[in-house]
């Protein structure tokens, strides 16, 4: 961790559901993440919950044991101070600096992927910012949650790279989904979702679904049938041939 992130400071709930940012805060990073990546360390999702630092409906709640377990353990690296008064709590560096920008995103991109290798991410989350910078997770089998931020146009491209590849399928025919899915080599759902916060909750709103699945070499995309959402179906290109494209389609 650099020394002038290291310096920043920590931002403070102030009661329920409320979040004060030291000023400047937001501004030093965006200059920081200018010069590269900026990584803000790895996590368990036990660690993140206690901080409130992550998207409300995309992980199930740890038990009451394993949260506070969780707090003297960040209590003991001193990432989680007391605050002035009993209601609030301070969680400093990096860690408070994920806080800060989680709060500020108002969109999730969730991909999850089968037909991972050993040291991969099984799972990638985006949160853009306004910006055209992005909080990325990469979640691994343990469950140990890498996060950093990117500019908008490298995490895209990180993501693209991870994601299945391969020349368009381009069939307009029917195609028989469940043994796309069953036969191949490597697939992935990515699932993007406006949110809004009520507090410190983050409430989910419209949603919006892509598979990605590579066949014999080939890369079919599913979408859901909008005259029935439990039916997948060929996504038309609309021009947007690459994963990638796809991905910018679906953030915009």
């Amino acid at each position: 961790m650099s020394d002038a992130r290291r310096d920043q400071p920590s931002p403070t709930p102030q009661g329920p559901g409320e979040l004060s940012v030291p000023e400047g805060l937001v501004s030093a990073v965006l200059n920081l993440v200018d010069t590269g990546p900026v990584l803000l360390g790895a996590y368990t999702i036990a660690e993140l919950t206690a901080v409130d630092a992550i998207v409300d409906f995309l992980e199930a709640r740890p038990s009451d044991e394993v949260l506070a377990e969780a707090v003297r353990s960040l209590a003991a690296r001193q990432l989680l101070l007391a605050g002035s008064t009993g209601e609030q709590v301070q969680v400093r560096g990096d860690l408070g600096i994920t806080v800060a920008f989680q709060r500020r995103a108002r969109k999730v991109l969730d991909a999850r992927t089968t037909g991972t290798e050993p040291g991969e991410p099984w799972r990638i989350l985006l949160l853009p910012q306004p910006e055209r910078i992005c909080l990325m997770v990469r979640i691994d089998a343990l469950g140990v949650h890498q996060i950093g931020l990117y500019k908008l146009d490298e995490a895209l491209r990180m993501l693209t790279d991870w994601l299945p590849q391969g020349p368009s399928a381009h069939t307009d025919t029917a195609v028989d989904v469940d043994a796309v899915l069953a036969a191949a080599e490597r697939s992935a759902l990515v699932t993007v979702t406006d949110y809004t916060a009520q507090g410190s909750a983050e409430i989910a709103d419209a949603s919006t679904d892509l598979i990605f699945a590579r066949d014999d070499g080939r890369l079919h995309v599913l979408s859901r049938n909008p005259r029935n959402q439990e039916e997948l179906v060929p996504s038309r290109a609309d021009g947007k041939e690459g994963v990638h494209d796809r991905l910018v389609d679906l953030l915009a």
